[in-house]
Formats: C-alpha cells, sequence, structure tokens
C-alpha cells in the first residue's frame, strides 16, 4: 500500500455551474469510475457549434486507471458525450435496459457499437468495479423510464448520487421512487450526498406527470375536426405514451417526425416501453391518407430550434407536413432556460399560418421530470449524509441548495460548493477541496471535434457582426512594385454596388499607403498586410463607425 492514498477523490468534469454536460469521476488509489457523460446544447454566442462536451483531457490521461461509465439514465445531458468519450477512452458501460437501448443508437450511429461493451442492469442490482467500488442503482422517477439513483460503495463509505428525480406517486409506467432504499441507507450512514438542483428554487412539489394525459384528453375531447400536433423532448417516453393513449381512444392514427423521435419511438417499442398496439403507428408520407381529425403528428422541435421538425413545418421547409388553419398544435414543454427567445419566435410564426397553438402557460401541456424544494428536503431527510455536494445546475440552483441544506440541519463547513474540475478529497470523517483538474468544454462542429476554439467563435462572431473586406494586391515578384489593385472585396460589410464612393476612397487610401512602401522600398509581405488591415481599419472606422473583419491577400507576379 505504500504510496497509495487512502482517500477518495471526487473530481465533477461538468454539469456544475451549468445545465448539461453532466459527468463526474469518483478515484480510490488507481482506479476510476465514471457517473454519466452527457452533452450540452450551444449558446447564443457559439455560431455553427452543434454541441457543447466536457473537456476529458484529465480522463484520457488517466485511461488505464478507468474501470467502467455508469449511466443514470438516458437523457443526452447524461448520455450525448458517449460516442466521443469512447472513441478515446473505451470503457465497459452500465445502465438499465432502455438506457443501453439509447445508447446503442448512437454508438451506431458513430460506427463503434461493436467494440463497445454494454452491460444491462435492473434497480437493485448492484455491481462491483475493480477492487475499491460498488454500485447499486437504486429506482426513482423521472421524465424517462427507467431513471436510476446510485449508492456508490468505496474504501472511505457510500457516496448516494441522486441523478436527476422527482417524486412521483403515480408513474405513467413502473413503481414510484424506492424511498425505502433511500432511508436504509442513510440508517446505515452516507458519506457524501449528491443531489441535483434543477429546480431547487421552486418551492413545493413537482406536479404527476398523470396530469398531463388528463389536459392531454380534455385538448384531445375540444379537437374535432381538427389535426392534432404535438412537440415534446424525444426523450419524454410517459409524454409520449399518454399522447398514443388519447390518439387510441378518439380513434387517431400516429405518425412520428423528426430523427430523434424516430430513433427513441423505435428504440422503446421495441424494448417494450411504449405500448402502442397494432394499426396505432403510421409512416409520416401515409397522412395524405387519412383526413384530420383521423390523425395525431408527434414530432421535436418544442425549443425552437431551427433544424427540428417543428421549426421546418413554422416556416413552411417540410415536405410531408404543412400548417393548416384548422390544426391544434400542442407544444408539450417549457423553454429551457436561454431558448425562450426561440420558442416564441416560433409559437408566433404557427399562429400566423391560423394554426390554434397551445403551450405551457396556456394550459398544463407540461410538468417537468425534476424534483422541487419538498421532493429534495425529503431525500435530505432519509439520507442523512455527513457530507453534502449540490450538482446538476447553474450557480445560483447550487447556491440555493447549499442554503437549503444548511436550513435542514448541515454545518456550512460540510456543504461544498464547487466547480468543475475541483477535486473534493474525503477520508471516513474528513472532507476538503484538494486542488483541481483541467476541465472545461470541446465545442463540437459536425465532424470536427475541439478544432473551434475560442479563436475561431471570436472571427464567427466578428464576421457575423461586422462582416468581411478582402484587399487583393498584385505586386512585381523583382522589385515589389505595385502591378494592379489594390480590387476590394466587401461580404457582409456594405453592397458595393451602392457603396462606390466609399469603396473608391478606401482604395485610394491603401493605394497611397502602398506607394508609401515603394518609395522607402519596403517589400516584406508581413509588414505590408499589417499596413494594409491597420490603414484601412482607421479609415472605414473614421467613415462609418464600424470595423469589419480586413482580409488582406497579396499576389506576386
Amino acid at each position: 500500500m505504500a504510496g497509495k492514498s487512502t482517500k477518495l477523490k471526487v473530481i465533477p468534469i461538468g454539469g456544475l455551474h451549468e445545465i448539461g454536460k453532466n459527468m463526474t469521476a469518483f478515484e480510490y488509489n488507481n482506479e476510476i469510475i465514471i457517473v454519466d457523460c452527457g452533452v450540452a446544447f450551444p449558446e447564443d454566442d457559439m455560431l455553427g457549434i452543434d454541441l457543447v462536451i466536457p473537456d476529458f483531457t484529465y480522463l484520457v490521461k488517466n485511461a488505464d486507471k478507468i474501470k467502467a461509465i455508469v449511466l443514470t439514465h438516458g437523457h443526452e445531458d447524461h448520455i450525448g458525450s458517449l460516442p466521443y468519450f469512447l472513441k478515446e477512452v473505451n470503457v465497459p458501460i452500465y445502465g438499465t435496459r432502455l438506457t443501453i437501448g439509447l445508447v446503442e443508437t448512437k454508438l451506431r450511429e458513430h460506427n463503434i457499437l461493436s467494440r463497445v461493451e454494454r452491460n444491462c442492469v435492473n434497480a437493485g442490482d448492484i455491481i462491483k468495479l475493480g477492487d475499491h467500488f460498488k454500485v447499486e442503482f437504486i429506482r426513482t422517477n423521472h421524465s424517462i423510464a427507467d431513471s436510476c439513483a446510485l449508492a456508490i460503495t468505496t474504501p472511505v463509505g457510500v457516496v448516494v448520487h441522486s441523478g436527476d428525480f422527482k417524486i412521483d406517486y403515480t408513474p405513467i409506467q413502473g413503481d414510484v421512487i424506492d424511498l425505502q432504499r433511500f432511508a436504509e441507507l442513510g440508517k446505515k450512514g452516507v458519506l457524501l450526498f449528491m443531489c441535483e438542483s434543477t429546480n431547487v428554487e421552486l418551492k413545493g412539489y413537482t406536479m404527476s406527470e398523470k396530469t398531463v394525459g388528463a389536459i392531454f384528453e380534455e385538448i384531445f375531447e375540444e379537437s374535432l375536426g381538427r389535426r392534432i400536433m404535438v412537440a415534446t423532448f424525444s426523450s419524454n417516453i410517459h409524454r409520449i405514451q399518454q399522447i398514443i393513449n388519447s390518439a387510441v381512444k378518439h380513434n387517431r392514427k400516429v405518425a412520428v417526425v423528426g430523427r430523434s423521435m424516430s430513433n427513441v419511438v423505435n428504440t422503446a417499442c421495441e424494448l417494450g416501453y411504449l405500448d402502442v398496439g397494432e394499426n396505432v403507428m403510421i409512416d409520416i408520407t401515409e397522412i395524405k391518407n387519412y383526413t384530420d381529425e383521423q390523425l395525431v403528428i408527434i414530432m421535436t422541435g418544442s425549443q425552437g430550434e431551427t433544424m427540428s421538425a417543428l421549426s421546418r413545418i413554422a416556416s413552411n421547409e417540410h415536405r410531408q407536413v404543412e400548417v393548416k388553419p384548422t390544426d391544434r398544435i400542442i407544444i408539450s414543454a417549457s423553454p429551457i432556460p436561454g431558448n425562450e427567445k426561440n420558442v416564441y419566435r416560433l409559437i408566433n410564426e404557427l399562429l400566423k399560418s391560423g394554426a390554434d397553438v397551445i403551450y405551457d402557460g396556456l394550459k398544463d401541456v407540461h410538468v417537468s421530470g425534476h424534483a422541487r424544494q419538498e421532493e429534495i428536503k425529503l431525500l435530505h431527510a432519509l439520507v442523512k449524509p455527513k457530507f453534502f455536494m449540490p450538482i446538476h445546475g447553474e450557480y445560483k440552483h447550487l447556491k440555493v441548495h447549499q442554503k437549503l441544506a444548511v436550513e435542514l440541519g448541515m454545518k456550512e463547513e460540510n456543504v461544498f460548493l464547487m466547480g468543475i474540475g475541483d477535486v473534493l478529497e474525503l477520508s471516513r470523517d474528513k472532507a476538503k477541496i484538494a486542488g483541481s483538474v483541467p476541465a472545461g468544454q470541446v465545442l463540437v462542429d459536425g465532424l470536427g471535434v475541439g478544432d473551434v476554439g475560442n479563436i475561431v467563435l471570436r472571427d464567427r462572431k466578428h464576421l457575423s457582426q461586422d462582416g468581411l473586406m478582402i484587399v487583393v494586391v498584385s505586386m512585381g515578384k523583382e522589385n515589389g512594385n505595385i502591378l494592379s489593385g489594390p480590387d476590394i472585396i466587401s461580404r457582409g460589410f456594405v453592397y458595393v454596388r451602392e457603396s462606390e464612393e466609399l469603396i473608391t476612397e478606401a482604395r485610394n487610401v491603401v493605394k497611397e499607403a502602398l506607394y508609401k512602401c515603394e518609395e522607402r522600398n519596403i517589400n516584406e509581405w508581413a509588414f505590408i498586410k499589417t499596413l494594409i488591415k491597420d490603414t484601412l481599419r482607421d479609415f472605414l472606422w473614421h467613415k462609418t463607425k464600424r470595423s469589419p473583419m480586413i482580409l488582406p491577400i497579396i499576389m506576386e507576379i
């Protein structure tokens, strides 16, 4: 044991001070297990970026220590980064049947399915990973089936990780959250509790998913002669089940639109998580064979995403579906913070088409999958941890959760408000933040992973706000004399044909600067390019108070 640490290290790689990209490493001696591996979605200023994934630097460096990845449930912010991570570090993954089914679809798309070891577990199962870790899966309720919390037994004590949860006494499928097991663990003694913080600011309890079913039933009753379209999260299988139940009751066929929605529905049907019945589902190409009152269309796009099915339908760019004034469109989700503008823009477009749009606020067509304060308090009271670390949320969520834990009787010094990369070191009776590891975000643009950094984003922002001016000059190879130009091309700055005077003046200003170089026998390209940039930038700022990106091109002839 010489030289080996007897302390457990808990290292959040993502999911703190942010929504999404949840990932945590647990390290003891020379062994690491990872809980979840999620993505975040790009912010408005991340132009052209598709996904944001955690920085795996520390884990790649310690790849030989990693025993497995354990998954709490199948949402994108918990499984979305797996293909990118597994391409770098191939380790076994463990999750419940639906979670693994959704992961397999992802791995198939990335052509790595055959080389990754997948292990299905059930709630209540205990798995042994390496010499130091045992992981127990505890049944919870959430907005996706087969969600679990984890009890991780280590040599220094038990860590309870809540995953995403709510307490739903009338779940759509499966049993209620296993509160008894949390209580048993609390009685035996829990070293560290890690609890999600998404809805910690909201008082009271989150409503049961069943309440949405009653609202759907009401809407279907009132929609005789109308086609119904519903946009929701593709992973919310309980919501999809309730839409299908209402469709069956009212003799409607169900068509699914959107790649992610189709993937999830197919996987859930194959694994028995959706009860569809015969002759209910039809292909989207078949909707023309049915009247409006015989149809329900379920689709992606509840967050106003530009390329989603609902956005394309709203802008009249979808091949199979066109909005009609008689349509009733339900947006069964609340906007994720930061997405409000997109969602309201989408609602306005749909209303302009004459459709009747029902969204959260008009009727209760959405309930959250995350616990509110009273449910969170109950879990704290059952688990009775020695130390506590709020997870899954922006800094304000973590801060409110810290305050809540103190109100429930925890000492403030035993509550750890961490950032990604911070290392929490625990022994049986002590805990402290001990340094940090590299952490952050990696941007995914198409097939490029990490090749877009701050400089590229800055340039994209500059181009999008101020445009581009290209200056082309031909120079003699022998003497550096100007042979032709400067020619100026403008993109996104001014329209050349309508700004001839400005372009002519700009050309003359650059020409004058170049002649001065000629007179002084300066023919170094680097110097000339910088001169062109500086001269033109000063001139354009003086004339327009704008600073386009300036790109000088010098050709030797």
